[in-house]
C-alpha cells in the first residue's frame, strides 16, 4: 500500500519573516494529517522555516541544489550546505528549471546521481510541454526524462526517490489533465520503472501528480490507481487551499 505524499513548492514566493510565520502556522493546523507533508520554500527562507516547523510532521525541501561538492560555482547551494540546516531533500527537474535554465535530462540525472550519494530524498518531476502532448510525443518524453534522469540509479536507492509527473499545460493554468488522462500516465511511468528497476520497485513506487492541483480536485486525483499524491504550486501558499489538499484522506 502506497501512503499519499502532498507537496508544497513555495517557488519564488515568501520572504523569510512570511514563510516562517506560515511554516508554524502550517504545522500546528496539519499535525493529525494522515499523509505524508512537504514544503519546499526558496533557499533564503530554508533556516527559519526549519526552526519554525522543528519536532512536526512537515518535511522541508529545498527547490533545487547543485551537482557539486563545493568550489567556483557562483550562486548555487550544495548539499552539504542543506543537510547542515537540517534540509534533506530536494526538488529536482522541475519543469520551469528545464524550460527557463536550460536543465538538460542529462544534466539532470547528474543532480538525482549527486543527492542520493549525499543522502538526500529526491522528488524528480517528469512531464510534457501542450506541443508535445498535441504532437503525440508524451511517451516518448516520458520515456527520455525517466530512463535518462534516473541512469545509474540503482533499486535500493529508488527508495529514497520520488516521482512527480506534471504536465507542463497545466501548471499555473488553472488548467488540469483529466483524471483519466493523468493515471494514464502515471501507469506508463510506473510501467517505465518496472522495466529499469524491476517489478517490486515500480510496486512500492510514490508518483506525484502537479499541474493546478486544487481542493476542488484533489479528491478525484487521489482516488486514481497510479497517482500517490500531489506536487502543489501556488494553491500550497496558503492554509485555505493547501488545508483542504492535505486533508483529501478521511
Amino acid at each position: 500500500m502506497r501512503n499519499l505524499y502532498i507537496a508544497g513548492n513555495w517557488k519564488m514566493n515568501m520572504v523569510p519573516s512570511e514563510a516562517a510565520k506560515y511554516a508554524a502556522s502550517l504545522a500546528a493546523a496539519a499535525k493529525d494529517a494522515k499523509v505524508k507533508v512537504m514544503i519546499a520554500p526558496t533557499f533564503v527562507c530554508l533556516p527559519g522555516v526549519v526552526e519554525a516547523v522543528k519536532g512536526s510532521n512537515i518535511i522541508v525541501s529545498a527547490q533545487n541544489v547543485n551537482d557539486h561538492e563545493k568550489g567556483a560555482y557562483t550562486g548555487e547551494v550544495s548539499c552539504a550546505m542543506l543537510k547542515d540546516i537540517g534540509v534533506n531533500s530536494v526538488i529536482l527537474g522541475h519543469s520551469e528549471r528545464r524550460q527557463y535554465y536550460g536543465e538538460t535530462n542529462e544534466f539532470i540525472n547528474k543532480k538525482v546521481l549527486f543527492a542520493l550519494e549525499n543522502g538526500m530524498e529526491v522528488d524528480l518531476c517528469v512531464g510534457e510541454t501542450l506541443e508535445e502532448r498535441e504532437g503525440g510525443r508524451l511517451e516518448e518524453v516520458l520515456t527520455a526524462q525517466i530512463n535518462v534522469g534516473l541512469d545509474g540509479v540503482t533499486p535500493e536507492q529508488m527508495k529514497h526517490v520520488t516521482i512527480a509527473y506534471e504536465p507542463v499545460w497545466a501548471i499555473g493554468t488553472g488548467k488540469t489533465a483529466t483524471p483519466a488522462d493523468a493515471n494514464a500516465a502515471h501507469a506508463f511511468i510506473r510501467g517505465l520503472v518496472e522495466k529499469k528497476f524491476g517489478k517490486a520497485v515500480a510496486e512500492n513506487q510514490i508518483i506525484q501528480y502537479g499541474g493546478s492541483v486544487k481542493p476542488s480536485n484533489v479528491r478525484e486525483l487521489m482516488a486514481c490507481e497510479h497517482i500517490d499524491g500531489a506536487l502543489v504550486g501556488g494553491a500550497s501558499l496558503t492554509l485555505e487551499q493547501f488545508l483542504p489538499i492535505i486533508n483529501c484522506v478521511d
